[in-house]
């Protein structure tokens, strides 16, 4: 099976969801099994006494047994370094 050849899959491969875990949505799927999610979070201005939105980027693992989509709200999880820019991994979509 193609899904369990993929030695970066949370589920089948060695890599292991330790830290924390996000929800968020898929705003890009353009790259080879890696996704991008984006979250806000919303922070408080202390001098202002005001909330304004904040947004998150992160670079994800997408493993082909998992395959998220642009648009699909995913959960993902922190792991070891899998790249230059990957530190998280697609758990499943939600």
């Amino acid at each position: 099976k193609a899904s369990e050849d993929d030695a970066k899959c949370p589920h089948y491969g060695d890599v292991s969801i330790r830290g924390k875990l996000f929800e968020g949505i898929v705003v890009s799927d353009s790259m080879n099994k890696t996704v991008k999610v984006e979250w806000e979070t919303f922070v408080r201005d202390s001098k202002y006494n005001r909330y304004y939105k904040r947004r998150t980027r992160v670079n994800a693992h997408n493993s082909p047994s998992i395959n998220a989509k642009k648009g699909d709200k995913v959960l993902i999880g922190e792991t070891r370094p899998l790249s230059k820019t990957k530190h998280f991994a697609v758990i499943r979509v939600l």
